[in-house]
């Protein structure tokens, strides 16, 4: 018996994988707008109510440590923030073109409370939708689809952008330096939305386009590829010209190609990318115009025509050295219409478990909100007790320019009617901005490497640790202090503040 254990504990020791908690993972969490999916709540138009339900949002991905959230900002040529080239949402106040009463502007709103709680925003666009319907009554007399309507398009029951026309890309452009100007954001971002999901039996209306400006193409899918590529070479130069610490991430569909295609596609059967939608990824993944890429791989492992691990794996040797998150199914996990795979357990769980097999990956972003507000599948206690039970700092982009971030400097506590406080002066240089504090027992090295030694990460220059304070004032606690800038370096650490 006693061998046999000591072989047991053998194999345990040796063989079972054993996944840390890495200290840069992305968590991301989508937030859909587009038919209210997950704010702003359906049919709710006062103001003071769509602000608590958002609120109520970003306190439960605070409370599971989430460190990003993708906010859809322009569901269908509209806008859920103030602009002079786009009307306000439907989704947002019942009327395309009708601005929130009392005013204010949601994604002003939620980029101020989100870095209140350090979560980055990456405003979330969908490049050629215009409406889901054939219901122009829907939009506003103002809307470009009046002033301009040669450059759209009917396809499947929905209003497009033309991919084809310049003046699509001259207004793509607009709108998105009009965002990245005017608002604090982390990344601009673009979902699997590219050329519309084929329709069986309807072809996509672009063949007097392709005849009249083919610019050389023979082949209209390379046209049609083309057309996408040049719309986002097109924000990429806009986005670093304006801001270059933005970042410009592609959620695409989870299948670039399949291997019966092409032999370096993944070993699947499914609808692809390249073929299908005409989004060439792999070819912004090689040219550096994306900084990050969030396939999305909704399905679970074992599926027979898209099987989870294999596709991850593929992802996994072909991004090319730029930042890759796995968009995961969380949504699944509820969905009486879900494999037995989805019902039966946590997919999610194991899927997550399996992505640490792989050096590549760096995080995952969860769609969508409603998944965790609605704990499907109870998500949200494998995340808070496991997955994410630490801090996390979001992955630096390793093409980033070189730069300085200086510590920060005259820690101290200070007590006050029963609160304990921990403050710090931020860098003089003007280079944080925000800031993680690590601490760890007096016997202890402070690792700085390490997630579990992170105690709160914050954009503000202190922090109430009156619980922690009381609750390990015995243990002679050291702390220390780390800056981080706007591309995401982080500072060496501070002098070492002991805790007495």
């Amino acid at each position: 018996m006693h061998k046999k254990f000591l072989c047991l504990l053998f194999f345990l020791t040796n063989f079972m994988p054993f996944f840390a908690q890495p200290k840069r993972e992305m968590r991301a969490v989508w937030v859909a707008t587009v038919n209210n999916i997950d704010w702003s709540p359906k049919n709710v138009f006062e103001p003071y109510l769509q602000k608590k339900a958002l609120l109520n949002i970003l306190d439960t991905l605070e409370r599971l440590k989430i460190n990003a959230l993708i906010f859809q900002v322009r569901p269908t040529a509209d806008a859920f923030y103030k602009s002079e080239i786009e009307p306000f949402s439907h989704y947002l106040t019942g009327n395309q073109g009708i601005a929130p009463n009392p005013f204010y502007d949601p994604l002003e709103f939620v980029i101020e409370e989100a870095h209140r709680r350090n979560i980055e925003i990456h405003v979330w666009l969908n490049p050629y939708r215009v409406l889901n319907t054939y219901d122009t009554n829907l939009l506003n007399s103002n809307h470009l689809f009046y002033k301009n309507p040669k450059i759209f398009v009917k396809y499947g029951g929905k209003y497009y952008f033309n991919p084809a026309l310049k003046e699509t890309r001259n207004h793509l452009v607009k709108v998105v330096a009009d965002i990245v100007s005017r608002y604090d954001i982390e990344a601009v971002h673009l979902d699997d939305y590219f050329y519309p999901y084929p329709v069986r039996g309807e072809e996509f209306p672009d063949n007097e386009d392709f005849k009249n400006n083919s610019r050389g193409f023979l082949d209209k899918s390379d046209w049609r590829r083309d057309n996408v590529n040049l719309a986002i070479a097109a924000i990429a130069d806009t986005v670093k010209k304006i801001k270059p610490y933005v970042e410009f991430g592609i959620s695409p569909f989870g299948v670039w190609r399949n291997k019966n295609r092409d032999p370096q596609g993944s070993n699947t059967k499914a609808l692809s990318n390249y073929d299908d939608l005409y989004a060439d990824i792999l070819k912004w993944l090689k040219e550096g115009q994306i900084d990050y890429v969030v396939p999305q791989l909704y399905w679970e492992i074992g599926h027979k025509s898209a099987d989870y691990q294999t596709l991850a794996e593929w992802w996994n040797r072909n991004s090319f050295g730029r930042n890759l998150y796995i968009g995961l199914f969380a949504s699944g996990l509820a969905q009486p219409s879900s494999t037995s795979a989805w019902r039966k357990g946590n997919e999610l769980a194991r899927e997550m478990r399996l992505n640490r097999k792989y050096s590549k990956i760096q995080g995952v972003g969860l769609y969508s909100a409603v998944a965790l507000m609605e704990n499907h599948g109870r998500i949200c206690d494998s995340l808070k007790n496991d997955f994410f039970k630490n801090y996390a700092l979001v992955p630096e982009n390793p093409f980033a320019p070189q730069s300085i971030v200086s510590p920060p400097e005259n820690l101290r506590i200070v007590k006050n009617s029963g609160r304990v406080w921990l403050y710090w002066d931020t860098p003089a240089d003007n280079s944080a901005v925000s800031f993680v504090i690590y601490c760890a027992e007096k016997k202890q090295p402070i690792n700085i490497n390490l997630s579990k030694n992170i105690l709160k990460t914050t954009r503000d220059n202190c922090i109430d640790i009156t619980q922690f304070y009381y609750q390990n004032r015995q243990k002679e606690i050291k702390i220390v202090i780390t800056s981080l800038n706007r591309y995401k370096k982080e500072s060496v650490a501070s002098e070492v503040l002991k805790m007495i």
